[in-house]
């Protein structure tokens, strides 16, 4: 089994799906997968489950989403939209989400 981490910092919609795709293509393969939303595609959980998005569904009920950068999230002003769908923050790099403890934990990083 691999590691594997998204780090997802496009708020392109469509860029996006592909991570979900790439995630739970490579969660089916058996692989352990996570998903972090940083920069400006914190904007995207709260479209996201606002549209009852099939894959990003998948992707929550499987465990993929690691969370969400809790200084993007708060500069751009949806802290509170976040807080509301129950996503749990990352601040362990000054209070951005860090690659760090996904790297020594064996995890190949994707960034989009």
């Amino acid at each position: 089994m691999k590691k594997y981490l998204f780090y997802a910092k496009s708020g392109q919609k469509m860029c996006f799906v592909h991570v979900l795709l790439n995630a739970l293509d490579l969660k089916s393969a058996e692989n352990e997968v996570k998903i972090i939303f940083e920069g400006e595609s914190v904007k995207l959980p709260p479209i996201l489950a606002e549209e009852s998005n099939p894959l990003y569904k998948k992707a929550l009920d499987s465990g993929l989403i690691a969370g969400v950068c809790l200084a993007c999230a708060q500069t751009l002003g949806v802290k509170d939209d976040i807080e509301k769908i129950n996503l749990p923050f990352l601040k362990d790099m000054s209070g951005h989400a860090g690659m760090r403890p996904y790297i020594e934990d064996g995890y190949e990083v994707f960034i989009f």
